[in-house]
């Protein structure tokens, strides 16, 4: 969850709205806290600390709302109404220490835990709340510290010490919870299943078990756990949140793609029994782009609306980047991508995925220099966006840039020098600096013998780790022929033509003619003078490849020419 460090505007005293839609119970308020349906559960609380103000309890849960929905200076103000209102009420203590906690000042969090004690120190929910207060870090982001596990099981066992007719289940989700968030699965199952022993139509326990599920790749346990919740509560929201996001992975995040309709129908469906708040939308927005749903992704995207100040706006941006790109929207996607770093000022939280898009982007409008730094940056945050530098690298081998191609692709080998897509950086980086020479030789111009030499070794690398490789041999003869000497050629280019023949397979040779008539073009003039009748076999085959090819037709004229008579003595 994204903290957000400001307040809601409170009128004098909590002028409160919405009093008589709304039961005035506070257990129907913590059922729409559980629910996730915060909008209504704020309403419910600000009525209830409109018709009961000296009663702690309700400030406490309607602070909790603001903590749940990031308004950590909001909930500060109703604890701290709350401790005036009910001054023996110790939970808005608790309150207070649990935004401390979130605001990462542990030390002030303990100072109002101690209090709270002290008003109530055989009080099992005192020890309970501060156990929970201390995993109120679920979602840790950049502003908020890890949950203090220690502190929290310390004082979760306490409460259940205390209570020890075990007559609340939530002890056993607190404990369960604490577990849970540490991925410790196996000792979470047995406090969440006691909470149905206990209080049978508790949801979220049940929910959390096929979270679990989920988490350990057992899909088809965690879809039966999460469709019972649905069938005792069809309109319990955060089952179907975790139902659709067990969909999501199972579909390999968007491979399977009837999956990810299942997971994106689900969450959907969590959308509408929420509150469908900002966040919510932008989790679902996020969703969508790992379901791989990049048009649905920009319709959600460009239709939220946000605070002019809210520091959500810059996610909004970065969405709308990444999915305008996805939809082929070039220009639109460099306009967000750009917005997203005039705002975004905190470099830390730059993701890798923010340098790519940006950088692909750039790419697409010609911004080859700029694109390459960005794309470069988010080759070093996560290395598998290296694919990218190789994308970037084909697209200015295209456009015949192949010195500043040869470059990206050796980057693309630096930082993926093993991954997937890897061999064929090798094969382009000698490609491109062979058309580099090539040209430049062409042009009467010097070429780069030391980039040539870099770009055989990264070949010889490619033959080594996939011999199978045909088109490293072809490249390595042409680089071999270019800087064999033209007066008394070594023939070091043949034995790769002659092997990159050897390993083109027959139902590749259509793909192939070109290469392949070069190679025995190659191979025949090598042999002219030292072996006729593999030269003849090698134009021969050339020819039957390309019956149009002069050379190869002048050549073997020639070989097969009869020798001139020798003259007669007089």
């Amino acid at each position: 969850m994204k903290i957000l460090k400001k307040a809601i505007t409170l009128n004098v005293g909590l002028v409160l709205m919405g009093s008589a839609v709304f039961a005035q119970d506070l257990n129907d308020a913590k059922k729409a806290i559980d629910a996730e349906q915060y909008q209504k559960a704020s309403s419910m609380l600000k009525s209830l600390v409109s018709s009961k103000a000296s009663d702690g309890n309700n400030y406490y849960n309607l602070g909790l709302v603001y903590l749940k929905t990031g308004y950590i200076d909001s909930a500060r103000a109703v604890f701290t109404k709350g401790i005036t209102a009910d001054p023996k009420n110790n939970l808005n203590l608790i309150g207070l220490g649990e935004a401390d906690m979130l605001s990462n000042n542990p030390t002030s969090a303990k100072t109002n835990f101690d209090k709270a004690v002290a008003l109530a120190a055989k009080d099992y929910k005192t020890y309970l709340y501060i156990g929970k207060a201390y995993l109120a870090q679920d979602k840790p982001s950049e502003d908020v510290s890890k949950p203090d596990f220690t502190n929290a099981l310390a004082n979760i066992t306490k409460a259940d010490e205390l209570d020890s007719k075990d007559k609340d289940a939530e002890v056993f989700l607190a404990q369960g919870d604490a577990y849970a968030l540490q991925k410790k699965n196996s000792e979470a199952l047995g406090p969440y299943m006691r909470v149905g022993d206990v209080d049978p139509n508790n949801r979220r326990a049940k929910t959390q078990i096929g979270k679990m599920y989920k988490e350990s790749r057992a899909f088809p346990e965690g879809e039966k756990e999460l469709q019972d919740v649905i069938a005792a509560d069809a309109n319990y929201g955060p089952a179907y949140r975790e139902l659709g996001e067990l969909y999501l992975q199972w579909s390999s995040f968007g491979v399977d793609k009837e999956k990810a309709a299942k997971g994106i129908e689900n969450y959907k469906k969590y959308m509408d029994l929420t509150d469908k708040s900002l966040e919510s939308q932008l989790r679902y927005a996020q969703f969508l782009f790992y379901a791989k749903d990049f048009k649905t992704l920009e319709q959600v995207a460009t239709s939220l609306q946000v605070p002019a100040n809210d520091p959500k706006g810059i996610v909004v941006s970065r969405l709308k980047g990444w999915a305008a790109y996805e939809n082929k929207n070039y220009p639109q996607a460099l306009t967000y991508m750009t917005e997203f770093f005039a705002k975004e000022k905190d470099k830390s939280k730059i993701l890798g995925n923010d340098y790519l898009y940006l950088g692909k982007s750039q790419l697409q409008a010609g911004q080859d220099s700029l694109a390459v730094i960005n794309i470069i940056e988010a080759a070093k945050i996560d290395s598998t966006n290296a694919d990218a530098l190789a994308e970037a690298g084909l697209s200015l081998m295209k456009a015949k840039k192949y010195g500043k191609s040869a470059e990206i692709f050796q980057m693309a080998i630096k930082y993926n020098p093993n991954g997937k897509g890897s061999l064929t950086n090798y094969y382009y980086l000698g490609q491109t600096r062979f058309y580099e020479a090539y040209i430049a030789q062409k042009e009467k111009k010097p070429f780069n013998a030391a980039a040539l030499v870099a770009a055989d070794s990264a070949l010889s690398h490619l033959n080594k780790v996939s011999p199978e490789f045909a088109l490293g041999y072809f490249v390595r003869g042409r680089i071999a022929n270019l800087v064999d000497d033209k007066t008394t050629p070594k023939g070091t280019a043949v034995p790769y033509f002659e092997k990159y023949v050897s390993l083109v397979k027959p139902e590749e040779v259509a793909a192939n003619k070109t290469n392949l008539s070069e190679s025995y073009n190659n191979i025949g003039a090598w042999y002219s003078d030292k072996d006729k009748a593999k030269a003849i076999d090698a134009f021969t085959k050339s020819l039957a490849l390309d019956p149009a090819d002069t050379y190869a037709a002048a050549r073997l004229k020639e070989l097969q020419s009869p020798a001139p008579a020798k003259g007669k003595g007089k």
